[in-house]
């Protein structure tokens, strides 16, 4: 048992955010079925993969919503289903007669999520975006800098992934657990703006209190401080530093056999740079891997810097089995991790539009009916 079993969720076709949305769902039970258009209408779509880890453990369905016959397959979905998912543009389901106000009036009991950048309302709802411009609107993409350099995008982490497909998966559970008392279901405006914005929660309570300023690049989570800091080793590889308590800052120093003496004073700002310095030199001394193993089990907060290719070999890695091979592509395990109920994948990706015909069968649909619509190409 996994503790989603038994739901049943429409995902309409997106990129990035809401697949792994989708995703998350999926690992820990949901039954997802991605509604994808006909490869005549699919968008070229850049770096689309063809075994996509996001596709794990769905099923999916290729139909011609352009067409009236495609629309009325996916309101006999959601007729039955628990949860819909969709991440386009405010309008286009309205436009498709799948918008909220219709198809909850037939589906009361409907948890309608929609995942997009902006949001269902504001003055940027309808303009096109991507994480970079999310990100950015949120403030939070001023953080990812050092002193003196321009805002480096952390890949699309945080606004697809962080604030977008996992805060949208937490708005679905949240709202089906609601619906356990209330039977009823609701719409989730689930922005990858608000989202972000919500992660950086921690940062508007720093600034209240004085404990950061927005001279970035100089505070101690920002690469300011040199006590929490990437530093490169003799290899070029590099070794990470959090020792923000001072009992961790005195091991890392005893394992270094140095005293604090030897250097300047860790909280005296003005001297950071001294001592950036100071430790960027002693770090260059070894390499990464030799660092590693001086402070393999010890408490000073610091870790070797891995690639991804070299994640899987790290033994804690591989002890924990954080990774996972499925249909030989290598990619993250479902997390978190529960004791009686655990997520796991139950079948590997298959190409979109695999379950036309199964999907169609449990729809009702008889064979004829469904030679009819494949020849009309309103399926695939």
């Amino acid at each position: 048992m996994r503790p989603l079993d038994g739901i049943r969720v429409v995902e309409m076709a997106g990129l990035a955010p809401s697949p792994f949305c989708g995703m998350i769902l999926a690992d820990f039970g949901a039954e997802v079925l991605v509604v994808d258009r006909t490869s005549k209408r699919a968008p070229e779509i850049p770096n689309a993969m063809e075994k996509n880890p996001f596709d794990r453990g769905k099923r999916s369905i290729r139909v011609d919503l352009k067409t009236e016959e495609g629309t009325a397959i996916v309101r006999k979905l959601i007729a039955s289903y628990d949860v819909l998912l969709e991440p386009y543009r405010p309008g286009v389901m309205e436009k498709l007669g799948l918008g909220p106000e219709e198809v909850m009036a037939w589906n009361p009991g409907l948890v309608y999520a929609r995942l997009t950048g902006w949001g269902q309302s504001g003055t940027y709802a309808r303009m096109a975006g991507h994480d970079i411009n999310y990100i950015a609107l949120s403030g939070a993409l001023s953080l990812f800098r050092r002193e003196g350099e321009k805002p480096l995008p952390p890949c699309n982490f945080l606004g697809d992934f962080a604030g977008g497909g996992l805060i949208c998966a937490l708005g679905v559970l949240l709202a089906l657990l609601e619906r356990e008392r209330s039977g009823r279901g609701q719409v989730i405006d689930s922005a990858m703006l608000d989202g972000v914005v919500y992660l950086s929660t921690q940062f508007y309570g720093l600034l209240a209190n004085g404990l950061m300023t927005l001279d970035i690049g100089t505070n101690m989570l920002d690469g300011g401080a040199p006590y929490y800091q990437v530093y490169e080793t003799s290899d070029g590889k590099y070794i990470t530093l959090g020792a923000i308590e001072e009992r961790f800052y005195g091991e890392f120093l005893e394992l270094l056999g140095m005293d604090v003496s030897e250097l300047p004073p860790r909280d005296d700002w003005t001297r950071w740079n001294e001592l950036r310095g100071q430790l960027a030199k002693i770090f260059k001394g070894k390499t990464r891997d030799e660092w590693a193993a001086i402070f393999e089990g010890k408490d000073a907060c610091v870790a070797p810097l891995l690639e991804l290719k070299e994640v899987e070999s790290h033994p804690h890695n591989r002890d924990r089995g954080v990774l996972l091979r499925l249909d030989d592509v290598l990619q993250p395990a479902p997390a978190p991790r529960l004791t009686r109920t655990p997520g796991f994948p139950k079948s590997p990706p298959r190409p979109r539009g695999a379950h036309t015909r199964e999907a169609l069968k449990d729809l009702g649909y008889s064979d004829e009916e469904m030679i009819s619509l494949l020849k009309k190409n309103i399926v695939e």
